[in-house]
């Protein structure tokens, strides 16, 4: 599936399928955490607008399932977050909690 239709599936989704479609969108999007300038990269391929991805991370941070990276001012770092999750897709305190 698109990067496309699942940033469509998760604006429509509500309740608990919010948050699976929000980590579907934002998993797909870790995987071209590596590409600079990112946002244009997104743009350019798949025609993902930057506050789609931006509002899913802050969706899944409101609801408990991750924490936004931020600057010594403060200020949110979204691509900072996505190579994380890129990198380890499963804290180990997470994985512990599964077993």
């Amino acid at each position: 599936m698109s990067l496309k239709a699942r940033v469509k599936l998760y604006r429509v989704s509500k309740g608990k399928d919010k948050v699976e479609r929000a980590w579907e969108l934002v998993r797909e999007a870790a995987k071209y955490s590596n590409r600079e300038p990112y946002w244009e990269f997104l743009k350019k391929s798949f025609d993902v607008r930057a506050e789609d991805i931006k509002d899913a991370l802050r969706y899944l941070e409101e609801h408990g399932g991750v924490q936004i990276k931020r600057s010594i001012d403060g200020k949110r770092l979204y691509v900072s977050t996505l190579k994380d999750i890129r990198e380890n897709p499963v804290r180990l305190d997470r994985w512990l909690r599964l077993t």
